[in-house]
């Protein structure tokens, strides 16, 4: 009972850091950049649901629509005001701007939604179901469809039709993909679109699980790096099942350790796994053409 329990556990949370590293998997393949406020983006899916949802009882349907829209406007504004200039400029200096960019949204977050955290009800958690002896809620086994099913979605947009193939040339040759009648910009833009909306996306399928608070997205954000490394971040299916393999490794030693040892034993896995394949388990060494 106690190992079904760890790995229900396990591979909800995976799902979670999937598809918060599936975002910076979205940039890095569009633009060779990645957004470090990822965290940030999901913290805000989860107050936005609740405070349209249930502060001010909006339908749950729209409460969603209109938290993801504004998530993805946060990260429209993340690329044309962290990143774009200083890409465009040959600069890494994005790297420091989306993390400030991070920390700026989550304290004016602390400012107006209060540091106090919130319960987030849902249906979907509050009547464990049996499975194979072990309790679980119902948000519990569908988060692990949700993710999957996104992956699935996003590996066949990217490879199977021309808007993905449009967006993957972007970052091969973005001057040829220009004379092509690309526009470079707009395709980066609804990149970083895409990867908070996950960002949300995750937030939301997690906060009837967990309390919502203003610093709830940090450490999910720092494992969803992790996560992505790990996975490789030119592969979505890597990057997706790093994710799954990490949560289960840190529901297990919880169960079996203790929860002091769960950061201690899964970053170790991590820096284990990427000593011996630097590029992650499914990402592909850059080719320096000379």
């Amino acid at each position: 009972m106690l190992i079904t329990a760890a790995i229900i556990s396990g591979i909800g949370l995976g799902s979670m850091y999937g598809l918060i590293a599936l975002g910076f998997h979205v940039t890095y393949v569009v633009s060779s950049t990645v957004n470090f406020s990822q965290g940030s983006a999901m913290m805000l899916g989860a107050v936005l649901g609740y405070t349209f949802g249930v502060r001010l009882h909006w339908p749950m349907p729209l409460a969603v629509l209109a938290a993801l829209a504004l998530c993805g406007l946060f990260g429209l504004v993340v690329e044309r005001m962290l990143v774009r200039p200083f890409a465009e400029r040959g600069s890494n200096g994005w790297l420091m701007a989306t993390v400030a960019g991070g920390i700026v949204l989550e304290n004016a977050t602390l400012f107006t939604f209060g540091k106090e955290p919130r319960s987030f009800p849902s249906w979907l958690a509050e009547k464990p179901v049996d499975v194979f002896g072990a309790g679980a809620y119902p948000l519990q086994l569908l988060i692990p469809l949700a993710g999957l099913g996104i992956a699935v979605v996003l590996h066949l947009v990217l490879h199977r039709t021309r808007i993905g193939k449009a967006l993957l040339a972007v970052v091969q040759n973005p001057d040829a993909a220009r004379l092509m009648g690309i526009d470079v910009r707009l395709a980066i833009a609804a990149s970083y679109a895409v990867s908070t909306v996950l960002a949300g996306i995750a937030g939301l399928l997690i906060a009837p699980l967990f309390s919502v608070h203003s610093e709830m997205g940090t450490l999910f954000g720092i494992k969803a790096f992790a996560v992505a490394i790990l996975g490789g971040l030119t592969s979505a299916w890597g990057v997706m099942l790093a994710g799954l393999a990490y949560g289960l490794i840190e529901a297990m030693a919880t169960a079996f350790l203790g929860s002091v040892y769960t950061q201690i034993v899964a970053f170790s896995v991590v820096i284990l796994a990427l000593t011996a394949m630097p590029n992650g388990l499914f990402g592909r060494a850059a080719v320096n053409k000379v």
